[in-house]
């Protein structure tokens, strides 16, 4: 009898996939607006400082620190507003009326805010002690220097990214091309949300469940439907998705029934990395190539298409991507219930995290723990890590933890 080949691990399958991908060259001038989810070409450098002149952090009154006394009057000579800056300077024992935002007048080097003083006309009393030279103002630089890099290459564009092209005066920038990813779901059983379920159906979920994770990933979705379980039309689906995308995602046809051809296909027409992963939920797990697109082939059940595309999809899209992405939070709890241990492979369960009233955590796990119950996601929070191994992880233990993230 042939030995069975051991399973790999979540680790190793991880990284047997990431050293198949190489990420896509094609670049594009994308402007600001349409920027969301896009992931950076090249770095970014400051054109010019920010704040581009000394400016006030307040409103108030730019001074001399040198004038500054309590009880001083100083005559006021002017006003410095935001896009309206005093053209004069600052003298001995004068000031000049300033905004939030309106760069500092020559001569003056400090500000101090308007409830610190007390005006009548052109004359500015100091009524409280003053601060030290240069409060309340924003050096020029001081957020970002010229020729500094703010953004590196390969950081994926959000609110705050944006927010900075904007304030550099950016309009566009480079960015890497979309991925393309191909998806479809295989199973005579399955049925569009909306259709009516005879015996033995259901309604496929999975491929809205990836789709939007596809989404929020920035990727474009090339949704093939709902393909039966006959060689042929997947085969059809293969090649069809091979050929206009970066990589094919199926869903369900991954496993050993008579049904599941997915593997032998995609032995007939290209190639099997791996098939399996010590992995619950997510044990049959298929990572090969057509041509030059790579494929990932998920399980049917619903809990463990989520787990795999997470935990191993999602990291080589990334990597496909040329995306620089900060690594998953993964933090420490205290387990709230008794933990039973897979004897071969790395359990993910899914749970919630919660404040353990000491400072710290506790990981619940949630009592419905099937493959096929995806409703039991909605009142969790996290992935609780339970590793292979033999006996019972018992209350009050410490374990890893991964509270979802963006994805979900």
């Amino acid at each position: 009898m042939t030995p069975k080949t051991p399973l790999l691990t979540l680790d190793d399958a991880r990284a047997r996939m990431l050293a198949a991908v190489i990420p896509v060259a094609d670049m594009e001038d994308i402007p600001l607006a349409a920027l969301s989810r896009r992931i950076l070409a090249h770095a970014v450098h400051a054109p010019r400082d920010l704040p581009p002149a000394d400016n006030s952090a307040m409103d108030g009154y730019a001074v001399r620190h040198a004038d500054l006394a309590p009880g001083v009057r100083l005559r006021l000579i002017g006003s410095a507003l935001a896009g309206a800056p005093f053209a004069g300077t600052v003298g001995k024992g004068e000031c000049v009326r300033i905004t939030t935002g309106g760069h500092l007048p020559a001569g003056a080097d400090t500000v101090v805010i308007q409830e610190d003083v007390e005006r009548a006309g052109d004359q500015v009393r100091l009524t409280a002690e003053p601060g030290g030279r240069g409060a309340n103002v924003r050096r020029a630089g001081e957020d970002v220097a010229r020729g500094e890099r703010v953004l590196p290459a390969g950081r994926r564009l959000g609110a705050i990214e944006i927010g900075v092209l904007a304030t550099l005066g950016m309009a566009a920038v480079t960015v890497r091309r979309r991925l393309r990813v191909a998806l479809f779901a295989s199973g005579d059983e399955l049925r569009a949300p909306g259709e009516a379920l005879a015996p033995g159906q259901i309604h496929d979920s999975n491929r809205y469940v990836i789709a939007e994770m596809l989404d929020r990933l920035g990727a474009e979705v090339l949704d093939l439907g709902i393909v039966r379980d006959d060689p042929e039309r997947l085969r059809t689906a293969f090649q069809q998705g091979a050929a206009n995308a970066d990589l094919v995602i199926t869903c369900g046809g991954a496993s050993v029934g008579e049904a599941d051809h997915a593997r032998a296909l995609l032995d007939k027409l290209g190639e099997v990395g791996f098939w399996k992963v010590a992995l619950k939920p997510g044990k049959p797990f298929i990572f090969g190539r057509v041509g030059a697109a790579l494929v990932c082939g998920l399980p049917g059940n619903p809990v463990s298409a989520l787990v795999t595309f997470h935990q191993l999809v999602a990291p080589a899209i990334r990597k496909l991507q040329g995306a620089d992405d900060p690594a998953p939070l993964c933090i420490h709890a205290h387990a709230g219930a008794p933990l039973r241990r897979n004897r071969t492979r790395l359990e993910l369960l899914r749970g919630r995290l919660e404040p353990d009233g000491a400072g710290g955590w506790q990981a619940l796990p949630d009592p419905q723990q099937s493959s096929g119950a995806f409703a039991a996601l909605a009142r969790c929070n996290a992935f609780i890590l339970v590793p292979a191994g033999s006996g019972d992880i018992a209350t009050g233990e410490m374990v890893q933890v991964l509270p979802f993230d963006d994805l979900l």
